[in-house]
């Protein structure tokens, strides 16, 4: 197979991609990714001014008023790579590995991204944390999960593309209720793609193991929509070359990425402890 490296970068972005959980579709959104070239660019993102409404009576005067628009900026400041070498001969016996193991490559890549997104738990708004609250059967799993719910309810949070993120032992919790809607059971064609495994309330339930531990045996379980976090990402470069000292081809790859909480009235974190508090 020809090496291409343009072509060769878009598989390995769609690849990773399809694999990302908290980075992925429908959690984070990139509407303002714009265009990436290097570590340290920058995405300029505007935030409209709230408007007014105002009781009117005919014959009044209308006030016009100034609104304060205010510009947040995403800095795509993380960067991580791969690199590998296939050698002449297994690639003579085996075929072309090249296509596997970008694959590889790119799920490595989507647990640092993820990871990533993950810790930004810690710039939810504080209103919007719950205690410690020991998730210790299904109940207490599925209640999490609704009071995550209705504290986005309470901040005006749009009922469309909500999302919880779970982490394994949680979801064995949910299985155990009854209420809990799994995703093979919901008629969905979502199942297994990037996570999802149910849905609670109006909320996709999704699975992963990058689900930060705060302390202890205690997770920063995540709730949000897809307006609160912006996601920005490029799998940059992705080229081959003959190595000097040996028989094979190298493959490396870059992918620069950034992410930034645009909404933190958008996110609801419950600590869940696997134990009593």
């Amino acid at each position: 197979m020809v090496f291409k490296p343009e072509v060769w970068a878009a598989q390995a972005l769609v690849s990773l991609r399809k694999s990302l959980v908290y980075a992925g579709p429908g959690i984070v959104n990139h509407d303002y990714e714009g265009e990436i070239k290097k570590q340290g660019d920058t995405v300029h993102i505007k935030m409209l001014g709230d408007v007014s409404v105002f009781t009117y009576n005919r014959g009044d005067t209308i006030s016009y008023e100034d609104l304060a628009d205010a510009e947040m900026t995403l800095k795509v400041d993380q960067s991580d790579a791969f690199a590998f070498k296939v050698d002449d001969i297994d690639k003579a016996q085996a075929g072309d590995e090249m296509a596997a193991r970008t694959d590889a490559a790119s799920w490595n890549l989507k647990n640092k991204a993820d990871a990533y997104v993950a810790s930004l738990y810690t710039q939810v708004q504080s209103s919007n944390v719950k205690a410690a609250t020991a998730i210790t059967d299904g109940d207490k799993a599925y209640n999490g999960l609704i009071d995550l719910g209705v504290r986005l309810d309470e901040c005006n949070v749009p009922d469309q593309d909500r999302w919880v993120v779970v982490p394994p032992w949680y979801y064995g919790l949910l299985l155990t209720n009854d209420k809990f809607v799994r995703v093979d059971a919901s008629g969905s064609s979502a199942g297994l793609r990037n996570g999802e495994v149910g849905q609670v309330d109006n909320m996709r339930v999704l699975k992963s193991n990058s689900v930060p531990i705060i302390s202890g045996d205690d997770y920063a379980v995540m709730a949000g929509y897809s307006g609160a976090i912006s996601f920005a990402d490029q799998v940059t470069e992705v080229e081959a070359l003959r190595l000097e000292t040996t028989f094979a081809t190298g493959v490396r790859g870059l992918h620069l990425y950034g992410a930034k909480v645009i909404r933190p009235d958008g996110l609801a974190v419950l600590t869940a402890s696997k134990t009593a508090v």
